[in-house]
């Protein structure tokens, strides 16, 4: 039932007023404890983290973006659901608004304990609820929060309402241009039980397009840091997208959440060490991000330790002599390869062993050795001279260099695991001259960081969060494995929309691949966003693309699909796009890569001039797009051109067709000269 009384709108417009004033003053008092911090007196690390805590408290307030003061309102009654919050009034914003630290805040963060009524009480199951109400905003302009409009107050004792109210179906529905915002005040029952799962729980999101799973992964990213403060900071937070649209698309989401300082990057960023200079063919390309290379580098390093080459270790002290043979040096080196450590940890260990064996001769004939004697000792030359025989220390570019340098080396490594011609296609033509001197290849790098993982290992995550993770290949999803080995995973993606030639055809296996096999794999199959008429068609497309995943099924009714034959695609879309600029929201034009620089030509020189895709997430209203940079975007109006030529740009074409069909949350344009792909005739028949 929507509140039409006047005077109610007025009371919470004047406790919006109240709101205000008390963040403007914690946002003060956070300035202020600054200040006074600098005269607290205590020993100097306790004096330095305090004021780094206040000085990073002070700026997170500062750096809140303006948002509405709350979006919802929990009125407990007195059924016994209602526990310790009988008869209580809760406000439900972004953050927390308190006016005193010792009296109950003017307003919950939604992340808090008690706001999970809001999103999960239903008309099934009040969960002590009395009434929840939600509450309508003007559009803010730059700067400013924007005005309380209207309210609404939700049934909670009757049967399931057939669509959400109005300003929820509102807020889903707004027209959006500019970055991707959050869905705090929108989120869904089965959403929110993704977005507060426990931090040691790892969660895969198989989600149809429209159905919120990259705002789930960005939302949980936001709660893991909310309820478990010190152990995400301590251990840190990563946000792996696909690409950098992608990044700039979502940048805005989690700072509107309060959340400022989580780092995001591509999976490619994670192994920058070496400019990219050389190029692989498909073939290459392919062989390299194959899980088997991880064997195969293993065996190139491992068969640097030589225990066989190795002289007996004699260290001369004075007028003794303390000697270890062969034997037991060849047995300390299989009992360390047996341990499975990281390579440059089993050579100290190796270290500590040999010099060992030295301390326990040496304390036979002439009594105990100190700590300081075993530190020289494992610095003498014969202690150094072995284990360059035996274990010698290496570099991950000397390893990969040899390996793809050398075929015999190749051939020992990959024997049993790459057939003569896999090896072939990977081996360099015409090795470096030297490791600095070499063009190593985006694929290359990811093989530098494995072997680099297993020198040692690299410093991990508590949780990382990774969007898109249907396209990452076995070799990609190893090196964010060896990041959050300790950590957990929140991994988002559509099988439907693999578009890669090394991307998943299964979750178990790629799960496995990323070191998490068993993180339970949910499915978000309701689209919010993308309404039924665009989600039929997309269906049609799905059914072609032989993966096991379930048909979307859109809560919006409605939508517009239009499907036209042209004389000349091209020709037509500047006529498409500027009935599509007279209606509100933004629009996008999506076209095969090698045609997306000549359409953004073509538009500009009829006056219309776009963005690209480096402006993805800026305020234009207009963008064209190479459909190989569509994922994971939306746009309220949608035009498609030539969807056979998307299809045979690339083997999985027809996946990355499903994906531009599935970015239009309002309207969908097609315009084709050429014919259209099979699973598009039917629909158009039908």
């Amino acid at each position: 039932m929507v509140a039409g009384i006047d005077g109610e709108l007025a009371r919470e417009r004047a406790y919006v007023a109240r709101c205000r004033e008390a963040l403007a003053r914690q946002v003060d008092d956070a300035g202020y404890q600054v200040i006074a911090g600098e005269d607290v007196s205590g020993d100097g690390a306790s004096a330095e983290a305090l004021g780094r805590y206040l000085r990073t408290r002070a700026r997170r307030m500062a750096d809140l973006p303006d948002s509405p003061a709350f979006f919802g309102r929990l009125d407990f009654g007195d059924a016994p659901e209602a526990g310790d919050h009988r008869r209580q009034r809760y406000y439900v914003g972004r953050r927390r608004i308190s006016e005193d630290p010792t009296v109950p805040p003017l307003v919950v963060d939604w992340r808090a304990p008690v706001s999970r009524v809001f999103y999960q009480a239903g008309p099934h199951d009040p969960l002590g609820l009395a009434g929840r109400r939600r509450f309508g905003w003007a559009p803010a302009s730059p700067g400013e929060p924007g005005d309380l409009t209207g309210l609404e107050d939700e049934r909670l004792g009757g049967p399931p309402a057939d669509a959400p109210g109005g300003i929820l179906a509102a807020e889903i529905e707004r027209p959006r241009t500019g970055p991707m915002r959050d869905i705090v005040a929108t989120i869904q029952p089965e959403q929110d039980a993704l977005v507060r799962g426990g931090l040691a729980e790892s969660v895969c999101v198989q989600g149809a397009p429209g159905s919120g799973k990259t705002a789930v992964g960005l939302h949980r990213a936001a709660y893991l840091l909310y309820t478990h403060p010190q152990r995400i900071r301590r251990s840190g937070l990563l946000v792996i997208g696909p690409n950098r649209a992608f990044l700039r698309y979502i940048a805005e989401v989690l700072p509107a959440l309060g959340e400022i300082d989580v780092a995001q990057c591509t999976v490619e960023d994670l192994v920058a060490t070496h400019p990219v200079r050389g190029e692989d063919d498909a073939r290459a390309a392919a062989v390299k991000q194959d899980a088997r290379m991880a064997a195969v580098l293993e065996r190139a390093l491992y068969a640097r330790v030589r225990a066989a080459d190795a002289a007996p270790v004699v260290v001369t002290e004075g007028s003794y002599r303390w000697r270890v043979p062969e034997e037991a040096l060849r047995s300390m080196v299989a009992e360390v390869r047996g341990q499975g450590v990281p390579y440059a940890i089993g050579r100290e260990h190796l270290r500590t062993r040999v010099v060992a064996a030295l301390r326990d001769r040496a304390e036979r004939r002439t009594g105990v050795r100190s700590g300081t004697w075993e530190a020289r000792i494992g610095r003498c030359r014969p202690v150094r001279e072995f284990l360059d025989a035996a274990w010698p220390a290496v570099r991950p570019e000397s390893v990969v260099a040899g390996l793809l340098g050398d075929p015999r080396v190749l051939a020992a490594a990959a024997a049993g695991l790459l057939d003569a011609d896999e090896q072939a296609a990977i081996r360099w033509r015409r090795p470096p001259r030297s490791e600095r001197s070499a063009a190593w290849s985006a694929h290359d790098l990811f093989l530098l960081d494995e072997v680099a993982g297993l020198i040692e290992r690299p410093d991990g995550f508590g949780h990382v969060v990774v969007d898109e993770a249907q396209d990452l290949s076995p070799m990609q999803c190893r090196a964010i494995a060896r990041r959050s080995g300790f950590g957990s995973l929140t991994v988002l993606g559509d099988l439907a929309q693999s578009t890669t030639s090394g991307a998943a055809r299964s979750w178990p296996e790629q799960l496995a691949h990323l070191g998490k096999p068993q993180a339970v794999v949910v499915p978000l199959t309701t689209g919010y966003r993308v309404p039924a008429a665009v989600t039929e068609l997309a269906n049609r497309v799905l059914g072609a693309l032989g993966v096991d995943v379930p048909p979307a099924v859109s809560l919006r009714a409605g939508g517009e699909v239009t499907i036209r034959q042209v004389a000349d695609a091209r020709e037509e879309v500047a006529e498409a796009v500027r009935k599509a600029l007279g209606r509100e929201g933004s629009v996008a034009v999506i076209a095969a890569d090698a045609e997306a620089a000549r359409t953004a030509g073509v538009l500009a020189a009829a006056g219309l001039p776009a963005a690209t895709a480096d402006g993805v997430g800026g305020a234009a209203r207009l963008t064209v797009l190479p459909a190989s940079l569509a994922k994971g975007l939306e746009y309220d109006h949608v035009i498609v051109l030539e969807p056979a030529a998307i299809v045979d740009a690339e083997p999985r074409g027809l996946h990355r067709l499903y994906v531009t069909l599935t970015r239009a949350v309002s309207r969908l344009d097609v315009l084709h000269a050429r014919p259209l792909p099979e699973a598009m005739r039917a629909a158009v028949a039908d």
